[in-house]
């Protein structure tokens, strides 16, 4: 669907030169939802605006639907810019026009007949919830309100991909929440490919299928969001976990050995329907070792349930590796952290 190959952007000339994107390769499938995670600064917002050429890369090529982009000419590529959405951080809605007009604003442009104006907007109204606010101005409603504005706009031409330029990050976390679900209802219903970047890792696992990782424009770790949020290979991806997880004090806390007993922490990561089978409980029961819940935490990736528990085992130091192998044969993925 989305091919970028060898994707690079510079700004400025001579020794100013400042590199943005170095030798981006990506592949984002049809109808999935990719997320793009990068702290402020990694290139993010500049690789996302390279896929509609709002950026033009300096080298490298963007493909979408087979089509390399990079090779039109303007009128080819402004068709080509119709079947691609966008939606912005901070909503770009016309000021002065209603709810209605913003809407029907680019459908407009390309001269679409009124009837079909007022069909088309009705529904993209009614599927982001809007129906009573059509005649507001932008500046009688919320936040929330004003992005679902953006993303009934963005999906008035029936594009094939619909970016994402940090479209949660001037809302609160209960609105952040309500615009992922729109997202993830959207691109079921329409099997839309959605491209979204954010620095924030509750994003990416709230509704993301895969997710690649930037740092200082370019690609350090990507794969399905699963993998990489409970098994996370580079440290900057490590640290964006690290921010979502509370440590729950672990640093303070350390072995103990008195005769032949020892202690060990581990992380217990459960995924799937394991989440909520009593794995630990029988495995302990069998290996006669003791445990104690550190911290825990059971949520969803995307639809994917998972669970989390930090536990230190106590006992005899055979009976706790002999439990770590039991729970790493029952498919559980098992972290000693002391």
């Amino acid at each position: 669907m989305i091919e970028l190959k060898q994707l690079s952007k510079q700004y400025g000339k001579g020794g100013s030169l400042t590199t943005a994107l170095s030798n981006v390769d990506l592949s984002i499938d049809k109808g999935e939802i990719f997320g793009i995670i990068g702290h402020s600064g990694a290139g993010k917002s500049t690789l996302i605006r390279c896929i509609n050429l709002l950026e033009r890369p300096t080298s490298g090529e963007v493909w979408i639907q087979g089509k390399n982009l990079t090779r039109l000419g303007k009128q080819q590529l402004q068709t080509e810019r119709r079947k691609i959405g966008m939606i912005f951080q901070h909503f770009n809605l016309l000021s002065s026009a209603t709810v209605y007009d913003n809407i029907a604003f680019p459908l407009r442009l390309i001269k679409t007949p009124r009837a079909e104006v007022e069909r088309k907007v009705s529904d993209l109204l009614a599927l982001v919830g809007l129906e009573e606010h059509r005649d507001k101005y932008p500046a009688q409603l919320s936040g929330g309100q004003k992005q679902r504005v953006g993303i009934a706009r963005a999906l008035a031409s029936d594009p094939e991909v619909l970016l994402c330029d940090e479209a949660t990050s001037a809302l609160d976390p209960q609105t952040t929440d309500s615009i992922l679900r729109l997202l993830l209802d959207i691109n079921k219903k329409f099997h839309l490919t959605i491209v979204l970047i954010t620095h924030e890792m509750h994003v990416i696992q709230s509704i993301c299928d895969r997710v690649a990782v930037i740092h200082q424009g370019g690609i350090v770790e990507h794969g399905p969001v699963t993998e990489v949020f409970l098994k996370p290979q580079h440290e900057v991806t490590r640290e964006f976990i690290r921010q979502e997880r509370d440590s729950g004090g672990l640093l303070g806390l350390s072995t103990t050995n008195q005769g032949d007993e020892s202690a060990q922490a581990v992380q217990i990561t459960f995924l799937g329907q394991k989440t909520y089978e009593s794995i630990l409980s029988r495995t302990v029961h069998e290996t006669g070792v003791n445990f104690a819940i550190l911290q825990g935490t059971i949520s969803t990736i995307k639809e994917t349930p998972y669970g989390q528990l930090i536990v230190r085992f106590e006992g005899n130091e055979a009976a706790i590796e002999l439990t770590i192998r039991k729970l790493l044969d029952q498919g559980l993925d098992v972290e000693v952290l002391y």
